[in-house]
Parts: C-alpha cells; structure tokens; sequence
C-alpha cells in the first residue's frame, strides 16, 4: 500500500492534484489497504499451518480478485487452456502498478512472483511475499546480484512451482510492448521448462504511471490472453538458446498483444528485441 500512496503524494505534488481527485483515489486506495491487511493476516497465519502454504495462496487469490472487483474492473481472460501442469515461467507484459492484482485475478498455479524488492518492506503484502517465497528483485543491482536472482528463480522452478515475470523490467511509460531482458529465459533455459507468454491490456489507459488512481469509469475491461508454451531449445551455447527463447516469446507475445487491442513500442521492434516478430502463434511453439 505505501506505494501506492507513495505515487499519490508524488503525483500530487508535482501535478497539483485536484481535492476531488485526492477524494477519489482515497475511496479506491483505503478499501484496497484494508483487503490487504486482511488477505495479508489470513495468509501470515493460515500459511505455516497449511500444506504448501495453500492458505497463503488462497489468500493472494481472493485478495486479487476481490480488489479487482473492488476497483470496478472486469477481467476477461482466455487461453488459460494453454497452461500446463507442472514449472513453467509466465512472462507478461507490463503497463501498470494494477497488473499483479488482474493477473493473480486469472491466472491458474501456485506461481511465484519476481516482485520488486522495495514491495517487500510494505506491511503485510511484503510479509506475505516473504512467506509465500516469491523472489525479491532489485533491477538497479550489480551482475552478481542479479546473477543470484536468476539462480533464485532456478530453484522456484526446479520446486516444481511456476514463476511469472515481466521480462521488459519496468512498467511501460508509453502503453506500448518494450524490449525484454533476459533473468527469466535464462532460468527456463537451465531448469528446461517453458515459457507461457501472457498478453495484458487495459491496465495502462486505467492507471498509468504517475496517476493517482483509476478513473471515475463505471466498470473497466482488461483483456488477458495466454499463449501457448515456448520450449527452450537443446542444440547451441546457452546465451544463443536464452536469446531464441526470448525473440520468440517477445514474437508471439506481441501478436497476442496486438490481437486484444495493445501495441509494440517502435524502440523494441528496433532494437532487435526480436528477430521474427513476423512469425505467427503456432510457429512460436
């Protein structure tokens, strides 16, 4: 919660937020802060007492779904079909602070989140990252660092759990698909595990970065669709089977993406993010 309050005082001050603005986004955020000590203390103190944590992940489940509901938004997702039993990395796109709330909202599996380190000093979403065993990232760091990150996520998936990621490392500024960096398809890569890429949008017309809450609307759709699992290859050096793996996750994430009304930023498609953006969903298999 203190980020999100954090962006409100930041947006405020330097916009001159209006006072039925402040108004607004207090009626959104202190209900919001509420699920989140309640979820939070259900899974603090049914997770060490239940197998696997499940009341850990029960408890993350209903506090996504209830937020999002609470938020006035409506969730559709399709190609859940595609997600398979066992490990396996979600790699999705990123366009606002909201994303983890739809995602958990939707998405099937005990999957473990590469959440932003400072999230984990927020009282009780932090102290159930923590217990839960999602992976603390802290994209600013050294190689070494982010080197034992990429080892963290090994373990997750050679646990037999799923992680998700979002391989562009920050949130979108312009609402188009970034570049993608490589700490998950390196993880994929040595545990040989899929990647599942998940199409997300609506969440940046909603609330992007620096707003201080998501509108006035009646109700808000965002769109979600998975696609089907990207295997990494066996032949080759690991850097160039990671870079395969990445160029056609990015691919068939961006025709899932441009399929449910998103788009790819220009930069990314320049970069050389992917050398066959043109190739089609079943090819990307």
């Amino acid at each position: 919660m203190s980020a999100y309050l954090a962006q409100i005082r930041t947006s405020a001050s330097r916009d001159g937020v209006k006072p039925t603005e402040v108004l607004r986004a207090a009626k959104q955020w202190v209900p919001f802060a509420a699920r989140t000590v309640w979820y939070g203390s259900l899974s603090l103190l049914g997770g060490p007492l239940t197998r696997d944590h499940a009341a850990s992940l029960w408890a993350m489940r209903r506090w996504s779904q209830t937020s999002t509901k609470g938020l006035s938004i409506r969730v559709e997702a399709e190609g859940l079909e595609n997600v398979p039993d066992g490990a396996f990395v979600y790699a999705s796109n990123h366009q606002s602070i909201v994303d983890i709330i739809v995602l958990g909202s939707v998405l099937p599996g005990d999957y473990k989140w590469a959440a932003k380190r400072s999230l984990l000093n927020v009282p009780f979403l932090g102290w159930h990252l923590r217990l839960a065993g999602h992976v603390p990232v802290d994209r600013r760091a050294g190689s070494r660092t982010a080197a034992q990150v990429i080892d963290r996520f090994v373990k997750v998936l050679q646990a037999g759990k799923p992680l998700l990621v979002f391989p562009e490392g920050t949130r979108t500024e312009t609402g188009g698909l970034r570049p993608f960096k490589t700490g998950g398809f390196y993880a994929a890569a040595r545990a040989n595990v899929p990647v599942l890429p998940v199409a997300l949008q609506g969440t940046f017309d909603m609330m992007k970065r620096g707003a201080t809450d998501t509108g006035d609307v009646n109700e808000r759709v965002v769109r979600v669709r998975v696609g089907p699992p990207i295997y990494p290859g066996k032949a080759g050096r690991e850097s160039a089977r990671v870079a395969d793996l990445r160029d056609k996750t990015f691919a068939c994430l961006s025709d899932l993406l441009i399929s449910i009304g998103g788009r790819v930023d220009e930069a990314a498609l320049g970069a050389g993010a992917s050398k066959v953006r043109g190739a089609s969903l079943e090819a990307a298999g």
